[in-house]
């Protein structure tokens, strides 16, 4: 540490931390044992870095985030194509990194990878580089996003699943363990498998989410249609605007599905 870092009063930081001069540390936060915070990190206010913490890079991450020992955030992507320039990770508030967790920077000279608020990823989960978290996601242990992946808010992410590059995953969808997702996954929907298939609603999901009663019947009128009638898509999607009540849950169910550019797991 140097006297020259821009430190917060009410902020902790341990004797062995290594917390580089070019650094910001908001107030109110704790940096434990043997952390490493680089020359271009921003850190919110009250923010917890446990032990053993390493956050390089041009980094910035919001308030009230809790990153767990051996976490390593911001540091330079995995990705062969990457050529220099700088590239940024760029986090938001009330996060929990658990144990080992990794997540990259951009690949691309001014590029990012962003993650969102009040997103709890556990232990050794992998986030790459250019990947756009949304808020409220879930990560189960070992989950891992390939580069360019999108996940959208409320997303839960099974335990040692794997998500293909430029892959998305809808809002209110669930993955489960161990699946090997190599297409989009509908937002308000369950998918399993190896490769993942979409197979039902994400029932516990809808209902955690306070989504209504009427919306729930018409996500399970437009799953019939597009993943048991054996229709072609644009047929599917036709009938659905033509039989389904449009309301905004079915709405973004139909933008996302005409969106996909890897198509979506039937």
């Amino acid at each position: 540490m140097n006297s020259a870092t821009s430190i917060q009063a009410g902020t902790f930081i341990h004797p062995t931390a290594v917390v580089h001069p070019g650094s910001s540390i908001g107030f109110g936060s704790m940096i434990g044992p043997y952390c490493v915070v680089g020359e271009n990190v921003v850190l919110g206010e009250r923010c917890r870095l446990h032990s053993h913490v390493v956050i390089d890079g041009h980094t910035v991450l919001g308030c009230d985030n809790d990153v767990f020992p051996f976490a390593s955030i911001g540091l330079k992507s995995q990705d062969l194509k990457w050529a220099g320039g700088v590239t940024r990770t760029e986090i938001g508030d009330a996060n929990t990194f658990r144990e080992y967790v990794t997540i990259h920077s951009a690949t691309g000279d001014g590029e990012v990878t962003r993650v969102g608020s009040r997103n709890h990823i556990l232990a050794y989960c992998h986030i790459a580089h250019n990947v756009v978290l949304g808020n409220h996601v879930i990560m189960s242990n070992v989950a891992t996003l390939a580069g360019h992946v999108s996940v959208e808010d409320h997303a839960v992410v099974g335990g040692l699943a794997a998500v293909h590059q430029f892959c998305k995953i809808g809002r209110m969808s669930i993955i489960g363990g161990c699946s090997k997702v190599v297409q989009d996954v509908p937002p308000f929907m369950l998918a399993d498998g190896n490769p993942a298939r979409t197979r039902t609603l994400n029932k516990v999901g809808l209902d955690r989410n306070a989504v209504t009663e009427e919306a729930q019947v018409a996500l399970k009128q437009a799953y019939k249609i597009l993943f048991r009638e054996k229709l072609a898509l644009s047929n599917a999607l036709l009938k659905i605007e033509q039989t389904v009540s449009l309301l905004p849950e079915i709405q973004h169910l139909l933008a996302f599905v005409r969106a996909s550019e890897r198509g979506i797991g039937k």
